[in-house]
């Protein structure tokens, strides 16, 4: 049998497996599991993850260009808690408080005769804690002892204050330079309730 492609001259012939050439091309390319698809997929995949990182590591960068302010941020409000909890302290702390109330009163030069805890007041948020104080000693030492009072680091209110003089009805011996007797209400705060845990109740609450 003769062969038509033998017969053909050799330009034909180059035409020919040039076609056939461009038509095995087409069909590695175009077929869909031929395997020049198949990595032409891979290679689309490969391109649209790496486009996908690209704008994740550019999300990111923002926040890694924030974390140095952030870290300051966060500094500065723990410093702002620890001195709150300082203010107001979550337990009670009954011993600081009577040594920081004896320690204003030692500075100022007055006697502390009485100091005696009140009913525990339940707030919203906080609680109060009062206690009936008297002292004595020089009236302007008094004084002293009140605005070292309001001085201190943790929050001391004083109210209901009333004076007298140290030689009516005083039962007990005074030290020279005494002249006035101060009886009032010192109250003091904290937050956490002392069973631990459990949030102040809110005033009428059940």
């Amino acid at each position: 049998m003769a062969n038509p492609f033998k017969d053909m001259s050799v330009f034909m012939q180059a035409l020919v497996a040039v076609a056939v050439v461009v038509v095995l091309v087409a069909l590695g390319v175009y077929l869909p599991f031929s395997p020049i698809q198949q990595t032409r997929e891979s290679f689309d995949q490969a391109v649209r993850e790496r486009d996908r990182l690209s704008q994740e590591v550019t999300q990111l960068q923002v926040y890694k260009n924030r974390y140095g302010e952030l870290k300051q941020q966060m500094e500065a409000l723990t410093k702002q808690l620890d001195t709150l909890k300082t203010i107001v302290p979550e337990e009670k702390e009954l011993d600081e408080f009577i040594r920081q109330l004896q320690g204003a009163a030692a500075a100022a030069n007055v006697q502390v005769r009485r100091l005696t805890a009140l009913a525990v007041t339940p707030k919203e948020l906080y609680y109060e804690m009062p206690f009936d104080v008297q002292v004595d000693g020089p009236y302007f030492s008094i004084l002293d002892f009140f605005g070292r009072l309001g001085r201190l680091s943790r929050i001391i209110n004083v109210g209901d204050l009333t004076f007298a003089d140290t030689e009516r009805g005083v039962r007990y011996t005074t030290r020279p330079g005494t002249t006035v007797q101060g009886n009032f209400t010192a109250t003091t705060f904290f937050t956490k309730p002392s069973d631990a845990g459990k949030a102040p109740p809110k005033p009428g609450g059940r």
